[in-house]
């Protein structure tokens, strides 16, 4: 089984520094500051789509101080307190890893970012693959996970999309493979339901216990 994972809302518990380090980036260049559910809704896509979408009025030289500026808020607040692994997923994908299924990420932080995270949280060795949205179309356009699939020689009814968002959802849908959603992250549950999931988790090791690992 090839399991594919969304990163922040999903293994990362940085949703809310991904909320602060935009609201303060917003309050600095002077703009209104978007509400937290604003910015949660957007949490999954790539910047540029987040932005156009939480800040329409904007032009594109706009967007592009905003996107400097909060990448430089979302470094600095990540050093100061780092994000942290959602309790256990370290202790899930190792039992994965061990049992011999291949695991990639599929996420809407940029190539940069993420490779930095993965260092830092210890998980470099643990993917066999990645793809980021700053490489390829944003989620939910389902080309990351295409991407993915060849790479590994995959068919979808092989693989899996594990994600918190409609946007990892309707990603995995449009790809032809089996969506799992978990309830801890950036939407609700009750928006992942229409999307039928084989599987929703309140917890993330309940992945174990999936009846087609």
């Amino acid at each position: 089984m090839l399991l594919i994972f969304d990163w922040d809302g999903t293994l990362s518990d940085s949703t809310g520094l991904i909320t602060r380090a935009m609201q303060q980036s917003a309050e600095d260049l002077g703009w209104p500051i978007p509400e937290a559910a604003a910015v949660q809704n957007i949490i999954g896509l790539g910047l540029p789509e987040a932005l156009h979408l939480l800040f329409p009025d904007q032009d594109d030289k706009g967007h592009g101080l905003l996107r400097d500026r909060y990448r430089s808020n979302y470094l600095r607040a990540d050093q100061a307190q780092p994000s942290e692994l959602f309790p256990g997923v370290m202790e899930t994908l190792t039992r994965l890893r061990d049992d011999g299924h291949q695991m990639a990420v599929a996420t809407g932080k940029s190539r940069v970012g993420l490779d930095r995270v993965l260092k830092v949280m210890g998980l470099d060795g643990f993917f066999h693959g990645t793809r980021c949205a700053d490489e390829t179309a944003s989620k939910p356009h389902p080309l990351m996970l295409h991407q993915l699939l060849e790479a590994f020689r995959a068919e979808p009814s092989s693989a899996v999309m594990v994600g918190d968002t409609e946007y990892d959802m309707e990603m995995g849908r449009r790809a032809g493979m089996d969506r799992i959603a978990v309830s801890y992250g950036a939407h609700t549950i009750d928006r992942l339901h229409p999307y039928e999931p084989a599987l929703c988790l309140d917890q993330f090791d309940g992945l174990l216990r999936w009846d087609r690992l």
